[in-house]
């Protein structure tokens, strides 16, 4: 989901007719938008955390997760 609002033009072969001047409103982030891969992270981020990893305090894409003192889960992002 985006945070802020984006527009686009309509898509080539998709315009609508008579309106061809008009843009599109995003819901959702697409595949190559700026945004795209910071909104995948936020999201990835917080669905690993509702599952009790923690994030390493050295590096944003690395997840840790004990399970008692010997047994752990490192997930590499």
């Amino acid at each position: 989901d985006l945070e802020e609002e984006i527009y686009m033009l309509q898509p080539e072969g998709f315009e609508a007719k008579g309106k061809e001047n008009l843009v599109c409103r995003l819901n959702k982030s697409l595949y190559g938008l700026k945004q795209a891969s910071r909104c995948w992270y936020k999201r990835f981020d917080s669905f690993i955390v509702s599952l009790k990893y923690n994030r390493l305090n050295a590096d944003p894409c690395a997840y840790f997760k004990r399970f008692g003192e010997k047994d752990f889960i490192v997930l590499l992002l």
